[in-house]
């Protein structure tokens, strides 16, 4: 960890992090522990899904990827991966819907224990939440993302549009090191829990 759980923070935990860095195996820790786990790439798909009206802005601006109400999320990611400006646009056609499902799940929580992951730091980075960032050695991320089915050339190209371990140090409160054996991940993770659930 970079720094220790900061004192008189809310229940509400905000878990951060590039593609591959292990972001969804903390989170079933803290499933485990009795936290609501909130998905933001979840949202995401489903603010694209059939019907949604982000899809109508896709269409309009990436007619190609669009077919009978139906997004290609692969060929939409090919490009938007791939150009800053591309992937601006798509966020602010879904980061407001994305934001304001984030924020309807934390009050329905009503002051509860729960963890919302992350992968872009917009979204909610006006939220009042212990801020958790995982972090890993690029060759590992990419190893993993790989292994779990994620085309090379892609998962380079998502790596790149993310931000990069600095920025997520510098925003986080806690920052853990998923580099190495998960055994010892899985420790801190556990002890940050421990003063979580203890504050």
């Amino acid at each position: 960890m970079a720094s220790e759980v900061p004192p008189d923070r809310p229940r509400t935990v905000l878990l951060g992090g590039g593609i591959g860095a292990g972001k969804s195996s903390i989170a079933d820790v803290f499933a485990r522990h009795g936290f609501d786990v909130v998905l933001a790439d979840r949202i995401g798909a489903e603010v694209l899904a059939p019907g949604a009206p982000a899809v109508d802005d896709v269409a309009r601006r990436w007619p190609d990827v669009v077919e009978d109400g139906i997004i290609d999320r692969a060929a939409l990611a090919s490009i938007v991966f791939r150009d800053p400006d591309e992937l601006a646009a798509l966020e602010a056609m879904t980061h407001p819907a994305i934001t304001g499902a984030i924020m309807d799940r934390v009050a329905a929580a009503g002051g509860g224990r729960i963890l919302i992951e992350i992968p872009v730091r917009a979204v909610v980075d006006d939220l009042d939440a212990l801020r958790i960032a995982v972090v890993a050695d690029a060759e590992v991320r990419l190893a993993r993302a790989v292994a779990r089915g994620g085309d090379r050339d892609d998962v380079l190209a998502r790596m790149r549009s993310q931000a990069g371990e600095d920025e997520w140090r510098a925003w986080a409160d806690v920052v853990v090191d998923n580099s190495g054996a998960w055994s010892e991940t899985e420790r801190v993770v556990e002890a940050i829990i421990g003063e979580v659930v203890g504050a």
